[in-house]
C-alpha cells in the first residue's frame, strides 16, 4: 500500500509534533483515508502502542487496515473478549473495556486514539494520564474529522498542538470527494435568525424553530427541494425534534418517501430507518444532529440547512454527509457527480462555502490566541478550544438565491491543474490509447483503466487473487483516475513498477512482440516495455472490462 503526497505530509507532520511535543492531534475528514495514515504513523512510533478506539466496529477496521500496511508486524486486541497486550507491536483495544483493567496495563510508549474528540472524556483521561505517571516520555496521538464535538469539553487539556488538518477542499480539488454546488436561499427570514442567541456550544435552536418551524415555510421549502434536487437522495438538518417532524410531514405530503430520526429514538428503529434510505427506499431523511457524524451514506446528493451554525465546522460536517463518492460495486445503477447544498439559513453567509476553503500549503502555524496551543495557519477555527482565529475568505453577503457560477469555474480550472498534479504525484505511469479514450496503469499483481464513454468515464481495476471490479462508473474524469489511483497505491505495494524504474523506457522484450503480433521493433515505432505491458494486459482482461462495463450500463438503465 502506498500513500498520497496529501497523506505522507500528514504522517511526517504528525511525527514531527510527536518529536517536539510528545504529543499531537491530526485532523483528516471523510475521504482522507485517516485509518491508512494513522497505521503509517503508528509504523514508527515507540511500543508497545495502544491504539483506542470507542467502537467495535473501529477496532477490526483499524487492525485489519495496520495488518495490511505491516504484514508482518505483532498485534493483539484488547476488548470485551480478549484482553491481552502486545508488547513488542501494536495493541487495538475499546476504551470501555480499558477502563476497568487499567492496573493491568504495562508501562507504554504510545497511545494513539482514534475518533480523539473524545479524548476529554473521563475514561480516556484515566488512560492518558495514567499512561503518562508510568512513562513520562510516553507519545500521544490524537485522529479525528471533528475537533471540538462529542462531549463538547475542550481538547486543551489533553493535546498542546495540531499537527496538520487536511481540509475537504484539498479533498475536493484532487477528486477524491465530489463537488458541493451551493445554493443560498432567502424565505424571509434571514433578518430573525440573524438576532438569534448563541448559547454555550451553538445557537438557541428552539428560537431557531420558532422562526423556521412554520407550514408556509416548510411547503416553501420542499417546493424549492423539489426544483433544483429533482430526485436526489437528501439530508435534512433541522432545528429541534418538532421541527424535524413538521419538515418530513411536509415532503410526505408533497408524495415524497421521507423519515425523521432523532437522538431519543430506540437504535433498531434507527437503524432500520437507516438501512432503507441507504437501499433508496427512501428518498429524504430528517434528522435533529444524529447524522453531523459518524454516518457516511455514499448516495445522498443532496444536503438542506434549516438551522444555523455557530461553528464553522459544524456547517461543514453537515455537508460532508453528501460528499462522499459512490462506488459502483455497492449501489449498481446508480450515479453521483456532485452533491448539492440548499442553505435555507445563514450557515454560508456567516462562515463561507466549503468551495472557498483554503489550503494548507506552506502556511505554517500560528499560536490560538484563547489557549495558546499551536494550531495550522489554515485553521478559522482552533480544533482545540472552538475560539475563532480568522474570517473565511469568502464569507458575507450574497443573492437571495445563487448557484456559485464563479465558483463552479474556480473549480474547473483547479480540475485542470490538479489532474496534472495527480498524473505527476502518482508512483504509477497512466499511458493513454485509442486518443485519449482510454488510460491503463500496471504493476505486476495490480492494474486499472479508465475508459471513455460518450463524455462520462468508467474506471476498472484488478488485482491478483481478486475478480475484476468496477471502480467508477460515469464519473468525471479526475474523479475516475483518483479512484483508480488509489486502487493502485492500495493493492499495488511493490514499488519495482514506479515510474521512475529505468526498465519501463526499454524497448519491448521479444516475448511482448510475439504476443502483440510484432515480428520485430521496427513495426512497433515508440513502444516501451511498459506500454507494451499495459497493453497485454488490456488483452487479457478485456473480456472481463467489457463485462463489468456492460452490467454498469444494464445496472443503469433497470435503476
Amino acid at each position: 500500500m502506498q500513500l498520497r503526497p496529501r497523506q505522507r505530509e500528514f504522517v511526517d507532520r504528525c511525527h514531527n509534533a510527536l518529536a517536539a511535543e510528545r504529543n499531537t492531534l491530526g485532523i483528516a475528514p471523510t475521504g482522507a483515508g485517516k485509518t491508512v495514515m494513522l497505521s503509517a504513523t503508528a509504523l514508527h512510533m515507540p511500543k508497545p502502542i495502544l491504539v483506542v478506539q470507542h467502537r467495535i466496529e473501529l477496532v477490526a477496521q483499524n487492525h485489519r487496515t495496520y495488518r495490511r500496511m505491516n504484514p508482518s508486524g505483532m498485534t493483539s486486541e484488547w476488548t470485551a473478549d480478549k484482553k491481552r497486550i502486545e508488547r513488542d507491536g501494536v495493541t487495538f483495544g475499546m476504551i470501555q473495556s480499558l477502563t476497568g483493567h487499567l492496573d493491568e496495563l504495562p508501562p507504554l510508549g504510545s497511545i494513539i486514539v482514534d475518533e480523539a474528540h473524545h479524548a476529554s472524556a473521563d475514561g480516556y483521561l484515566r488512560l492518558i494520564n495514567g499512561a503518562r505517571k508510568r512513562n513520562p516520555e510516553l507519545q500521544l496521538l490524537g485522529v479525528t474529522a471533528t475537533p471540538g464535538r462529542g462531549d463538547k469539553r475542550t481538547l486543551r487539556t489533553v493535546f498542546s498542538n495540531v499537527a496538520d488538518q487536511i481540509s475537504v477542499r484539498e479533498l475536493i480539488a484532487g477528486g477524491h470527494l465530489v463537488r458541493p454546488r451551493t445554493f443560498v436561499l432567502d424565505v424571509g427570514v434571514k433578518d430573525k435568525l440573524r438576532g438569534v442567541k448563541q448559547l454555550a456550544t451553538d445557537y438557541d435552536m428552539d428560537a431557531v424553530a420558532e422562526i423556521m418551524d412554520q407550514a408556509p415555510l416548510n411547503e416553501r421549502v420542499v417546493e424549492e427541494w423539489r426544483k433544483i434536487a429533482g430526485e436526489r437522495q437528501t439530508v435534512v438538518f433541522a432545528a429541534n425534534v418538532a421541527h424535524s417532524k413538521h419538515v418530513t410531514e411536509a415532503f410526505r405530503t408533497a408524495g415524497v418517501a421521507a423519515a425523521h430520526i432523532d437522538g431519543t429514538m430506540p437504535d433498531g428503529e434507527r437503524a432500520a430507518i437507516l438501512r432503507a434510505f441507504d437501499r433508496g427506499e427512501l428518498q429524504v431523511i430528517v434528522n435533529v444532529a444524529v447524522l453531523t457524524e459518524g454516518w457516511d451514506c455514499q448516495p445522498v446528493s443532496c444536503v438542506i440547512l434549516l438551522r444555523p451554525s455557530s461553528h464553522r465546522s459544524t456547517m461543514v460536517q453537515m455537508i460532508g454527509r453528501g460528499l462522499r463518492k459512490l462506488d459502483p460495486e455497492l449501489y449498481p445503477g446508480r450515479t453521483k457527480d456532485d452533491c448539492l447544498v440548499l442553505d435555507f439559513g445563514t450557515s454560508v453567509l456567516q462562515h463561507g462555502s466549503i468551495e472557498a476553503e483554503q489550503t494548507l500549503g506552506e502556511g505554517g502555524t500560528v499560536k490560538c490566541h484563547a489557549c495558546d496551543s499551536t494550531v495550522p495557519k489554515v485553521c478559522i477555527e482552533c480544533p482545540l478550544c472552538g475560539a475563532e482565529l480568522r474570517k473565511p475568505a469568502e464569507a458575507g453577503e450574497r443573492g437571495e438565491r445563487q448557484e456559485r457560477d464563479a465558483g463552479d469555474k474556480e473549480v474547473l480550472s483547479d480540475f485542470v491543474l490538479t489532474e496534472v498534479d495527480l498524473l505527476k504525484q502518482s508512483p504509477y505511469r497512466w499511458e493513454e490509447f485509442w486518443d485519449g479514450a482510454m488510460m491503463m496503469a500496471c504493476a505486476f499483481d495490480v492494474w486499472a483503466c479508465m475508459i471513455n464513454l460518450r463524455g462520462r468515464w468508467i474506471a476498472v481495476g484488478g488485482a491478483k487473487g481478486q475478480p475484476v471490479r468496477l471502480l467508477a462508473t460515469e464519473a468525471e474524469r479526475l474523479v475516475a483516475l483518483s479512484t483508480a489511483d488509489d486502487y493502485m497505491r492500495e493493492h499495488g505495494d511493490d514499488d519495482a513498477a514506479s515510474k521512475t524504474k529505468r526498465w519501463l523506457s526499454l524497448p519491448p522484450s521479444d516475448k511482448q512482440l510475439h504476443h502483440l503480433g510484432y515480428k520485430s521493433p521496427l513495426e512497433a515505432p515508440g513502444l516501451t516495455r511498459y506500454r507494451a505491458a499495459c497493453l497485454l494486459t488490456w488483452r487479457w482482461a478485456e473480456g472481463a472490462i467489457k463485462a463489468r462495463v456492460m452490467e454498469a450500463g444494464n445496472a443503469r438503465i433497470a435503476a
